[in-house]
């Protein structure tokens, strides 16, 4: 008789136990559910990238505080507390070092969505040349959109630690810097004209360049280096954030090439010069 019942408390207790761990694992998917439908809801209004980033942390908070108590159930520990603050100095040193690329990541990632050197939707442009929009952070990286929606995923600590420019930082619009090269012999005045009738011209660009009065013009055209053979003029292109930059890319480059070939300004390019002698007899 004694035996049945033992073995009856046994079995009620693993049922019991069963029964918990299923439940709170359905508490932490829908935890997870509504956590990421509420701040969805907030990213309507706002699409600030600190909100995405605590969208992310929150979401790791429900599945973590789920997991230890799982974990307590099974372990006999008396409360969560226990099992969250309880182990051993040499496993908790173990797990920091193992996990310590994972936390660099996070930290990195709330510097990020706390300073906000970018938000969600900016174009950026990394010191190794990687450019593309931002199209989402998480704990432990940014996801860039390129040419084509090729995605760059790249790690929170190493861009937190990167010199980059923003070309939308605090605009409404998107922004490309152009460089194009002509000849020594160029007008400047013509080439600068040229350039910007063809910027302006473009379906694509707009006037979002702030001026002191608070005014709005097209990006003005600048002589800025000396190369080996050729000039270099530039221009910021300023265009809305619908369209990708490969498009602007294409049409901005498509548009002043052909400018530059109808008022016969010419466009140089690197050659080599060889000059051979006749040997003498």
């Amino acid at each position: 008789m004694l035996e049945w019942v033992h073995d009856f408390e046994i079995g009620w207790k693993i049922a019991f136990w069963f029964f918990m761990a299923v439940l709170i694992v359905l508490i932490a998917w829908g935890g997870t559910k509504l956590n990421k439908r509420v701040f969805k809801k907030i990213q309507e209004k706002n699409h600030s990238i600190h909100i995405a980033f605590f969208e992310k942390i929150n979401a790791l908070i429900i599945v973590v505080f789920c997991i230890v108590f799982v974990i307590s159930l099974f372990s006999g520990t008396k409360t969560v507390w226990q099992t969250i603050f309880g182990g051993t100095a040499i496993i908790s040193a173990v797990l920091v070092f193992a996990a310590q690329d994972v936390i660099k990541d996070i930290l990195a990632g709330l510097m990020i969505s706390i300073y906000k050197p970018f938000e969600i939707g900016d174009r950026i442009v990394l010191e190794d040349g990687t450019a593309g929009i931002v199209e989402k952070i998480t704990l432990r990286h940014v996801v860039l959109i390129g040419i084509d929606k090729l995605r760059t995923i790249i790690p929170n600590s190493k861009l937190n630690a990167m010199q980059l420019d923003n070309t939308s930082y605090e605009s409404e619009f998107r922004s490309i810097q152009f460089r194009f090269p002509v000849s020594y012999d160029s007008d400047m005045e013509l080439v600068k004209k040229v350039i910007a009738d063809a910027v302006e011209k473009s379906e694509y660009s707009v006037p979002g360049k702030l001026n002191r009065d608070g005014s709005h013009s097209y990006g003005s055209v600048y002589f800025i280096s000396f190369a080996d053979s050729a000039l270099i003029m530039a221009v910021t292109v300023y265009y809305e954030k619908i369209y990708r930059s490969e498009v602007i890319y294409n049409d901005i480059n498509t548009r002043v090439r052909e400018a530059l070939i109808a008022h016969h300004i010419e466009i140089p390019y690197n050659y080599i010069h060889v000059v051979t002698t006749e040997k003498e007899k």
